[in-house]
């Protein structure tokens, strides 16, 4: 048995670990920022949308009396619409965003569930207007509504998955700093040249990273696309009325592909980032610090998710008689 000597102090193997810190404190900074920017971003959000919901209508009217001149313009619109919808606030952004900073994923599936997620957000609006105003024949009131309870429900995911996130976190931690126990044994072994002690010392990545499953991935799609979005509502209503809610179903489309262009972009340079850190960390410090910096990391995450999901949960504006103002 052979033993190695390292000259490397501890304290100088505890600053290998600085790209996990500086990653952790640009999270931290700018969620100070987005809280103390946060109503006048909501403000000017706010007059941006009404301005283009209006141009969108203008739009809806000329598709129903020109639609091959006004079709194009409509979806064009609706495009750009979703693409910078997709840079104001929402909480989307902070759940893909942390999930990817936090969390080793594969570039591949970061961006399917990014395109899932708005996907899923059109559909969503398309099938909340036509169950109440087509199939119930409920009255708009109750459209509204269901949307708060869906806005809720969505919350109160981001919430869970935050939770999951900071339990799996713990489980990592306490798995990772747990004394090893000494037990005796008897010198039965006979070494031969593929010799090994044939004990694991640590989890491999495969085990340390198990929570990236199915559930969490449903609960990510779920949480950013249950939510609809107000300027799709609003398309869907208006087109209803003239009667163009086939046009008004395509435009919902078209902002759910420039929503995911958005976020795709964002998950890119998330992915990018984590992976630069991951690269600077190298191999300088020992795998059980790395792990237990990476696991903090997530701990930090989930800690993140769950704050935002209990300021979001209670900023939702209550209906008034069944009607709200619908945000973006």
């Amino acid at each position: 048995m052979s033993v190695i000597f390292s000259q490397r102090t501890s304290g100088r193997r505890w600053l290998s670990l600085w790209p996990l810190a500086l990653l952790l404190l640009l999270m931290l900074v700018g969620g100070l920022w987005i809280w103390q920017a946060w109503p006048q971003v909501m403000l000017k959000s706010a007059l941006w949308q009404r301005g283009v919901n209006q141009q969108l209508s203008a739009l809806l009217n000329a598709v129903a009396t020109h639609p091959e001149r006004a079709g194009g313009s409509l979806l064009l619109l609706s495009f750009m619409y979703g693409v910078l919808h997709a840079l104001g606030p929402g909480h989307g952004k902070v759940v893909i965003a942390t999930w990817l900073a936090t969390h080793p994923s594969k570039l591949k599936s970061s961006i399917v569930l990014t395109l899932a997620a708005a996907l899923l957000q059109g559909l969503v609006a398309i099938g909340l207007v036509v169950g109440v105003l087509t199939v119930l024949q409920l009255p708009a009131r109750q459209l509204h509504l269901s949307g708060f309870w869906l806005e809720k429900g969505s919350y109160a995911l981001v919430g869970g998955l935050g939770i999951l996130l900071c339990w799996r976190a713990i489980k990592r931690l306490r798995a990772l700093l747990r004394k090893p126990g000494f037990i005796a044994f008897t010198p039965r072994h006979v070494h031969h040249e593929k010799c090994g002690c044939g004990h694991q010392h640590l989890p491999t990545q495969e085990q340390l990273h198990s929570g990236d499953d199915w559930r969490a991935r449903l609960m990510i799609v779920l949480s950013m696309g249950m939510r609809p979005c107000s300027g799709a509502i609003m398309v869907l209503l208006f087109s209803k009325v003239i009667g163009v809610f086939s046009w008004g179903m395509a435009s919902v489309l078209a902002m759910a592909a420039g929503t995911s262009l958005t976020i795709t972009s964002l998950a890119l340079l998330v992915h990018t980032f984590r992976a630069l850190a991951v690269k600077l960390s190298g191999n300088k410090a020992p795998a059980l610090w790395r792990q237990v910096g990476w696991s903090t990391l997530a701990l930090a995450g989930g800690v993140i998710l769950l704050v935002a999901a209990l300021v979001m949960w209670f900023s939702v504006p209550q209906p008034v008689g069944g009607l709200r103002s619908w945000r973006g």
